[in-house]
């Protein structure tokens, strides 16, 4: 699978959740090139934007889409990464705040 397959394949399923890519196409194929190398590196689709340990039961919840993306896409309409953010985000009618890291520090192996 390359990136533009797996953008297809995740807009399809994602879209119809109510979640997009963003309009920044450059940063979303960086991302989706980033997924492929981290399910290529462990074995599963880790979030690019933190740092997996490659215990797949301690990196379950960056599993991308991670367990964060929806409080961060209610709250501030994108997620960590910025991959996936709502239509708001999209079409500039909320403003493009910072998303601070919601993954607990003890998660994260500090």
């Amino acid at each position: 699978m390359d990136a533009k397959q797996l953008y297809d394949n995740l807009k399809k399923v994602q879209e119809a959740k109510g979640y997009f890519f963003s309009n920044d196409k450059q940063r979303v194929f960086e991302l989706m090139d980033a997924l492929l190398a981290n399910k290529q590196r462990y074995g599963y689709m880790a979030c690019p934007c933190r740092l997996a340990s490659g215990d797949r039961e301690a990196d379950k919840d960056i599993f991308c889409p991670c367990v964060y993306r929806e409080p961060d896409v209610n709250e501030f309409g994108s997620c960590y990464c910025n991959l996936y953010v709502s239509k708001a985000w999209n079409d500039g009618t909320i403003p493009h705040a910072y998303v601070p890291e919601r993954r607990p520090p003890e998660k994260m192996g500090f």
